[in-house]
């Protein structure tokens, strides 16, 4: 890696979308960090709103990157993470939306947590803007981890896991390099899922409860919360997920998915339109079983110097 042992140099990825006000608040928080960040990676995801003119102002710490149309949060992510591999030179990678606002010590607590360690990804403790724990972005713990892992995850504060959200995770860049980026076809939902999972397979993860962010979305909801059309995504990815990719075992998919369809059943039948859910279910169902995502040198091309950054990152 670049930088010494004692001073990683952090790229933050924020993906932004029509939350202008929040991401100035966003920005302001990054720029305030106990361990200062060496640049933030601003992915624009064809804003209508001034999101890109805020992140201009915020100076020469943000690189931005407008992309020409909205290519989700995965798509996003992808092509900023790209974009901080490919000009930025990173020790690890912080990743977040324009709604997740990290108190002043959150970056530093992760770091803490994994100085001189083999951990590869870390995740924090991620509250709503009433203190309470956000349940949309809860960890899921290692199964059957090993005593050792356990009691080292401890000594530290922290918690062995298995999958953690973009909602502040922090990833080594070269296991980013090692493993590829998220798929940008998923869109929204279960990217970090897949990704998380895809990273920590093999691998230590952390969830750091001293390292805290705000995430301030419009209601506390949790993830079985009626999502309305967009149960199309979480019945697509989950299906794309388990059927495509290699970021679980054969028995965690099985475990995994059959907690999925719980997950589902209570959505179902606490939804006040169950045609929508139904609707989404049969889309979901055929496009997850009859088709599968596309390269991101494909779903991400025509979208400029970010294409060309998730080209040279993908191939390399």
């Amino acid at each position: 890696m670049s930088s010494s042992a004692a001073s990683p140099r952090v790229i933050a990825v924020v993906v932004a979308y029509n939350r202008r006000d929040l991401l100035v608040e966003v920005l302001e928080a990054l720029a305030a960090q106990r361990h200062p960040l060496a640049r933030v990676v601003v992915v624009d995801n064809a804003s209508t709103d001034d999101s890109a003119q805020v992140a201009l102002a915020a100076g020469s710490l943000v690189d931005l990157v407008s992309l020409p149309r909205n290519t989700g949060g995965a798509g996003g992510f992808a092509a900023g993470m790209a974009v901080a591999l490919d000009r930025h030179e990173p020790d690890w990678l912080w990743l977040m939306d324009d709604d997740t606002v990290p108190t002043p010590d959150a970056l530093a607590a992760l770091l803490a947590a994994v100085d001189g360690t083999d951990v590869v990804a870390a995740g924090s403790r991620v509250i709503w803007t009433d203190g309470s724990e956000h349940p949309m972005n809860t960890p899921r713990a290692k199964p059957f981890v090993s005593k050792a892992e356990r009691v080292a995850a401890a000594r530290r504060g922290a918690v062995a896991i298995r999958s953690t959200s973009f909602v502040s995770m922090l990833v080594r860049a070269d296991v980013v390099r090692e493993v590829g980026l998220p798929i940008a076809d998923y869109f929204i939902w279960n990217d970090d899922f897949e990704y998380s999972t895809r990273v920590l397979r093999g691998r230590r993860g952390l969830h750091v409860p001293a390292s805290v962010v705000v995430h301030k979305t419009k209601v506390l909801g949790s993830t079985d919360a009626d999502p309305g059309p967009r149960f199309y995504y979480e019945v697509r990815n989950k299906l794309w997920m388990f059927r495509r990719s290699q970021s679980l075992s054969a028995f965690e998919k099985a475990l995994y998915g059959a907690s999925s369809v719980r997950r589902w059943i209570r959505t179902f039948v606490r939804s006040s339109d169950r045609a929508v859910l139904r609707d989404g279910w049969r889309r979901g169902y055929r496009d997850g079983t009859r088709t599968r995502p596309r390269p991101n040198a494909s779903s991400l091309a025509g979208l400029g110097p970010a294409s060309a950054s998730v080209e040279a990152v993908e191939q390399a």
